[in-house]
């Protein structure tokens, strides 16, 4: 769910972005001739995409595809922006492996806070379980504890290995 609010502010920010290129480039980008008015509504039309990518790894799940058509229907354009960029705009292989890399680091960071939270929260219900044995709400209140800590894990798993397996398939293996 949180992808798909990610790709729909994603792409009102493109839109917005292409409205604001467009009213700045006036008549002149309107001349489909105009291949500078063209290149500068890419570089504006990917800012966003860029920036989206460099705060979370799963933007270019969505940015990727989209620089991949756009590529194709503007080779001439992305050729000379490439140039000028001094690499592969707006998403290098280099980009997405990257992005693989923080992505993974980012779930390590999590698994171990998580980790580390839930001993600490099973250690608070086993000592109150200590201190009343047998009792059944406490019994309960521990196997809570546990249930919670596995179905949270396991939510927040599928996410990273799905997100991860489609991190690895754009970066082409």
């Amino acid at each position: 769910m949180g992808l798909i609010l990610a790709a729909a502010i994603v792409s009102a920010a493109v839109i917005f972005a292409a409205v604001l290129v467009s009213r700045v480039i006036g008549p002149r980008g309107a001349d489909a001739g105009s291949n500078d008015a063209r290149r500068l509504q890419l570089l504006a039309l990917f800012a966003p995409g860029v920036a989206a990518a460099a705060e979370d790894p799963r933007a270019l799940l969505v940015w990727l595809p989209l620089a991949s058509t756009a590529r194709a229907l503007f080779p001439d354009d992305f050729a000379a922006i490439d140039r000028a960029a001094g690499g592969r705009f707006p998403f290098s292989r280099e980009h997405v492996e990257a992005a693989h890399a923080r992505w993974s680091a980012e779930w390590l960071v999590w698994e171990a806070s998580h980790d580390t939270e839930y001993k600490l929260k099973a250690a608070a219900a086993e000592e109150e379980l200590r201190a009343s044995p047998g009792s059944p709400v406490l019994r309960a209140r521990l196997d809570s504890v546990e249930r919670e800590k596995l179905e949270r894990y396991q939510r927040r798993y599928e996410e990273y290995t799905r997100v991860s397996k489609a991190l690895k398939n754009l970066g082409g293996g």
